[in-house]
């Protein structure tokens, strides 16, 4: 079976995804809605070292999973560098491509818009790492 490939750079319409040449993904049904098969969901979510400390987003398709590995200190980079072990906000996605297109839009936010939904969210900032399997 042949993978499909998303040219995720090519310019399309919202919500309109340019597939790769003679490709067409299969399609299933989940909760109603259609959806890619084999596409899992996914999450975005921030991390930071305090209130109103410094923060780092990302997206994942295993939250707990990734945070823990923040958390741990095993992916080098920004996250170990400055100690972002808190997960202070996270929206889940069922469509991964989702996921990924709002962390493209949060990118270009100002910190302040970001902390705003940070505060909507979590006001005191606390870790929601505890949280997210209950």
């Amino acid at each position: 079976m042949r993978s499909t490939t998303l040219h995720r750079h090519a310019r399309a319409r919202p919500g309109i995804h340019a597939f790769a040449r003679g490709h067409t993904p299969t399609l299933a049904r989940a909760g109603g809605s259609l959806t890619f098969a084999g596409m899992k969901g996914g999450w975005v979510y921030f991390m930071s070292n305090r209130r109103n400390g410094v923060l780092y987003f990302g997206v994942t398709s295993s939250l707990s999973h990734r945070v823990w590995q923040h958390r741990e200190g095993l992916i080098d980079g920004f996250t170990r560098g400055y100690g972002l072990k808190r997960l202070v906000y996270y929206e889940r996605f069922e469509d991964i491509r989702d996921a990924i297109q709002r962390e493209k839009t949060i990118k270009h936010w100002p910190r302040a818009w970001k902390v705003r939904l940070i505060h909507a969210m979590n006001p005191e900032w606390e870790d929601l790492y505890e949280t997210l399997n209950q």
